[in-house]
């Protein structure tokens, strides 16, 4: 059955894996390109062309000039497109399946875990956490608005997800390297720190948690009150008190569900409706139980 378990686990971190080397290796393509060098393959695309974030903060100018900020490429507007389509059918499993810098966070954040065990992810008060994880929609606000009436790419002088691709070129500001430094320490002590605080495409998209088709459904009727899916939750959120998971801070990685944390069998689960999303490990139970 623990094999099983893992199953999900290993999807969504091969998923993981493969966008982090693909971001990777077409930021490192852009650079090499400057000296007529490229990595079969892979295209050499500015990060900002395969960033969505530059599609939402373009859509003011797009809208009354008509035309995209400087440094964004059309490109943008597309996986925009395609992430919002996917936040309205299943929330921003965008920033827990595919986000790069995400994925980053949690490969520090399983160091931390070794470091403090029970201790990590605890060191900010849930008193003091409530209130800090609403500074990314000030952060959203204030990237909007900039953007909006400067018509430049301001927050790529402060994007860590920007230096973390590109802090090898020398074009990435201090301000963008010390956040980054910021993160990645912090992902040590918290999980996901920058996700959950100063995130502002996460914010965004975790406006569509209250909206979205498919969510996470607590059955109270079978649930044991185990609390298991709370200390599985990257993000802190109280699941075992929840019916459905609303809360903007899920980013539907599925760790708290009966198929990875909840050790009752279709307790916690991904569902739109009556409809359950059947898992590989669903999937696995049903073969066995037909045998």
């Amino acid at each position: 059955m623990k094999k099983k378990k893992n199953l999900v686990a290993k999807l969504r971190l091969g998923i993981q894996v493969f966008f982090l080397v693909l971001i990777a290796s077409i930021s490192l393509n852009h650079s090499l390109s400057a000296y007529g060098i490229s990595i079969p393959f892979v295209g050499s695309a500015s990060l900002h062309a395969v960033c969505p974030f530059g599609g939402v903060v373009s859509l003011y100018q797009l809208a009354t000039v008509g035309s995209l900020v400087k440094k964004v490429h059309e490109a943008s507007l597309v996986l925009m497109g395609i992430a919002f389509f996917l936040v309205i059918l299943v929330g921003p499993a965008f920033c827990g399946w595919v986000c790069p810098l995400g994925t980053v966070e949690e490969l520090i954040g399983k160091i931390g875990r070794r470091m403090f065990k029970k201790k990590y992810n605890t060191f900010i008060p849930a008193s003091m956490d409530k209130y800090l994880r609403y500074l990314r929609y000030g952060v959203l606000v204030w990237v909007v608005y900039v953007t909006a009436t400067t018509m430049q790419l301001v927050f790529a002088d402060y994007d860590p997800y920007y230096a973390l691709f590109n802090f090898w070129t020398g074009e990435v500001p201090l301000t963008a390297m010390v956040i980054l430094a910021l993160t990645l320490i912090g992902s040590l002590f918290i999980e996901r720190p920058f996700c959950k605080y100063g995130c502002p495409y996460g914010a965004l998209l975790g406006l569509f948690n209250k909206v979205r088709i498919f969510t996470i459904r607590r059955n109270a009727s079978t649930c044991i009150d185990c609390k298991a899916c709370d200390r599985a939750c990257p993000m802190n959120i109280q699941v075992s008190t929840a019916g459905a998971v609303r809360d903007h801070q899920c980013i539907t990685c599925l760790k708290c569900t009966s198929e990875a944390a909840c050790p009752v069998s279709e307790t916690v689960e991904l569902m739109a409706g009556t409809f359950t999303v059947k898992t590989l490990e669903g999937v696995s139970r049903e073969k066995e139980g037909a045998k």
